[in-house]
């Protein structure tokens, strides 16, 4: 069983994400049927981790969100924000929502619409931060470096990027990351179909 990873939550702000993730978690599960024990082997992950986010009262690394909406036949726009209405075309800076767990934070450039195909979001990575693991799943990413370094795994491969690197690869290789920089790293990254 994968360990399950919490980050401490600290400000006002965060509490209030979280027991919204905690709100829709638990109503997605109670409409998919399952019980805690049931998503919790589902999700490879314990009891004890789904209560406390349901409670508010814990956050959930990006890939252990990823393997609860797996596990609910879901994706992270659904369980971490509410269906945001498109008022035009044109997301201004500083207007974007951003959404974050530990020490990684995604700035949405495409607001999630339910059925949408296309994802694209700013990572942004503290120094030392990971995405706790790789992940896989359907569909294709595409990647640009903005600012620091970052390491990228894919599968048992290691890629050191830099600002100016560009990465692609089909979504079904396990894929994880981190910040192998000392200053935060930001990320253009885009997929197809939306999975966070």
């Amino acid at each position: 069983m994968k360990r399950d990873s919490v980050a401490s939550i600290e400000s006002v702000d965060k509490k209030a994400s979280v027991s919204s993730l905690g709100v829709r978690l638990r109503h997605t599960r109670l409409v998919a049927g399952l019980t805690l024990i049931q998503l919790a082997k589902k999700a490879e992950c314990s009891e004890s981790l789904i209560s406390k986010i349901e409670r508010g009262s814990a956050t959930p690394s990006l890939a252990m969100l990823h393997r609860l909406a797996m596990a609910l036949d879901t994706n992270i726009s659904t369980l971490m924000s509410e269906e945001a209405v498109v008022v035009g075309p044109i997301l201004r800076e500083g207007e974007r929502p951003v959404i974050k767990t530990g020490g990684i934070s995604m700035e949405r450039l495409v607001l999630p619409t339910r059925g949408g195909l296309l994802q694209a979001n700013i990572h942004i990575v503290e120094p030392g931060a990971a995405s706790d693991g790789q992940i896989e799943h359907t569909g294709e990413e595409v990647g640009y470096v903005l600012e620091g370094m970052l390491e990228l795994n894919l599968g048992d491969e290691s890629y050191k990027l830099g600002p100016g690197d560009a990465f692609t690869f089909s979504s079904s290789v396990p894929h994880g990351y981190r910040n192998i920089g000392k200053v935060v790293a930001k990320v253009l990254w885009v997929n197809s179909p939306a999975t966070f």
